[in-house]
């Protein structure tokens, strides 16, 4: 995985997943009920995603893989930059993202999840 079109291919595939531009033409932001959960820059080089992640994971994420950063221009407790160089792992970056995503929507109010059906 290292490539826009692979990240967009994995996070379309996830439930109610949404493409935004809310900041600018070049940060693509997926969002899950209007609730950013992953965001990766078109021009970058290498391609990174920031993934929202529980703050004791990220910790952990962060002293095993050198290719996992703390979230650029996000909370660094709550997020994590992942570089998509070939050095990390396709499964662990799927992993991530589907993560991103369900600690997104286990944030949402129950009466949101009800109306997703998630």
């Amino acid at each position: 995985m290292q490539s826009i079109q692979d990240v967009r291919t994995v996070c379309g595939a996830l439930p109610h997943s949404q493409e935004t531009f809310p900041f600018d033409a070049t940060t693509l932001v997926f969002k899950v009920a209007g609730k950013m959960y992953a965001l990766t820059a078109l021009d970058g080089d290498p391609v990174t995603v920031s993934v929202k992640v529980r703050p004791e994971d990220g910790e952990a994420l962060r002293a095993a893989h050198p290719g996992i950063t703390p979230g650029y221009h996000l909370n660094k407790r709550h997020w994590v930059t992942l570089t998509l160089d070939g050095t990390l792992p396709d499964g662990l970056i799927r992993s991530l993202i589907a993560d991103s995503h369900a600690l997104v929507v286990r944030g949402l109010t129950r009466k949101a999840r009800a109306d997703l059906g998630l």
